[in-house]
């Protein structure tokens, strides 16, 4: 399952460069997260200081 990042994003690209499968791009008007990449990890959830990504539903 992959993770999405909400509108809550404020593109600090914290989360991209977290990543360790290069998933997470800059997109419009937050960061996107490319779901056939993100092997559910984590590690953007952990370091995201806004709480803007969380498990796709």
């Amino acid at each position: 399952m992959a993770h999405k990042i909400s509108d809550a994003c404020t593109c600090c690209g914290t989360c991209e460069s977290a990543c360790p499968v290069e998933a997470i791009s800059p997109g419009e008007p937050t960061y996107v997260i490319d779901a056939d990449k993100c092997t559910d990890c984590g590690a953007c959830v952990d370091e995201c200081p806004v709480e803007a990504i969380s498990p796709e539903d």
